[in-house]
């Protein structure tokens, strides 16, 4: 009986399965449009062959590639922090803190669906 209460029921676990795949969906594209971004694939001009000096240019470009890099590498640790919390809810462990054992909000959860602790975990680590 006390297992029952230490995790979420089937109901509440779908509705997290639902907000999880609708947020690794978007994650995905928005990586798709920062790995294009960074990678150029959508310029299709001639500013490389342009004799001109543009110093400036190469450096605000370098910058703005370096900037996009770093969007693709949080995104998908955002994205498998996603695919973990997708096997947790598999395995009916989702929502369970990681620190106290008590159940994360839901209302915590809705917002961060790939939270592993709880707001006063989170507050005993500061």
């Amino acid at each position: 009986m006390t297992e029952e209460k230490m995790r979420y029921s089937d109901a509440d676990l779908a509705e997290f399965k639902e907000i999880i795949i609708n947020k690794m969906e978007k994650a995905k594209i928005d990586l798709e449009l920062i790995k294009s971004a960074y990678m150029n694939d959508l310029n299709n001009g001639t500013d490389d062959t342009s004799p001109t000096f543009k110093a400036f240019e190469e450096g605000s470009e370098t910058m703005s590639k370096e900037a996009n890099s770093q969007l693709a590498i949080r995104q998908e640790k955002f994205l498998r922090d996603l695919k973990n919390a997708l096997f947790r809810v598999e395995n009916k462990t989702y929502g369970v803190c990681k620190v106290t054992g008590k159940l994360i909000s839901k209302e915590r959860l809705r917002v961060v669906p790939h939270a592993t602790m709880s707001i006063e975990a989170k507050n005993l680590q500061r």
